[in-house]
């Protein structure tokens, strides 16, 4: 959606990676009215065209791609499609209809595009679990390819809504990096209860004053339904306010 930064410059190199010598790079930037709630940061989310375009031009980007909402959507727009699993937790539970924006301008872009591969970020953890079952689910012949998340010196993984952060709210903002880092080292150690585990990681946020957790769960990989005890393809997932700005990441347990 724009205000591009180190994480999207990552997503672009493995992009370049993914299409070889012969093919290439497309960037859409389009920020979404579908996935804005009311009360949402629709009008106020950052918009710095220029500096955006500038850095797919350094990053080597062969197709910018910048649709006006006009151009996504009719005025008697009436079409939307919806994921009805996988969006019911975390992010879907506190944004209703936010992954209803989330699945309609994917496959519209894809519609437009016609990508052979698509690069997505697995900060957005549930974003991506959605993306691969929509691509799945309705046969588009798109390869759906996961990044690592890019994180500042100090843990914070990159978000274009940072930029939100106050200096103190921004000083104390990773730690939900290192509350997550808590819950995975116990894991690590032996602990299997999804209580005892996220207790730890709730304390550790709680060392913020500014933080307010939205949610902390211990989840399945693949359903992202809540567990009660670590297995096999586990992720403890969180997101949480520091005032009005809502920060989401997540880690693989061992």
């Amino acid at each position: 959606m724009g205000a591009l930064h180190r994480g999207h410059l990552e997503l672009i190199r493995i992009a370049r990676e993914a299409a070889g010598n012969a093919g290439e790079v497309a960037v859409s930037i389009f920020v979404n009215p579908l996935q804005f709630g009311p009360g949402g940061d629709f009008e106020k989310y950052p918009r710095p065209e220029t500096d955006d375009e500038e850095f797919c031009r350094s990053a080597g980007v062969d197709i910018l791609f910048r649709p006006s909402p006009g151009e996504m959507y009719a005025a008697d727009f009436s079409v939307a499609i919806e994921e009805n699993s996988l969006s019911t937790t975390l992010c879907g539970r506190s944004r209703p209809g936010h992954f209803r924006g989330v699945c309609t301008v994917v496959a519209k872009l894809f519609n437009v595009l016609a990508p052979d591969a698509a690069v997505f970020g697995e900060k957005d953890f549930q974003q991506l679990a959605i993306i691969r079952r929509m691509v799945r689910d309705l046969n588009f012949p798109v390869e759906i390819i996961g990044a690592p998340t890019v994180r500042e010196s100090d843990g914070l993984a990159f978000s274009s809504r940072n930029q939100y952060l106050s200096a103190t709210e921004r000083e104390q903002a990773p730690v939900l990096r290192a509350a997550l880092v808590e819950g995975a080292r116990l894991a690590a150690g032996g602990e299997q209860s999804a209580v005892v585990i996220l207790e730890a990681a709730r304390k550790a946020i709680g060392t913020s004053p500014l933080a307010r957790i939205d949610y902390l769960e211990l989840v399945d990989a693949d359903t992202l339904q809540p567990i009660e005890s670590v297995k096999p393809n586990s992720l403890i997932a969180l997101a949480a306010f520091f005032g009005q700005t809502r920060l989401i990441d997540n880690i693989r347990l061992p």
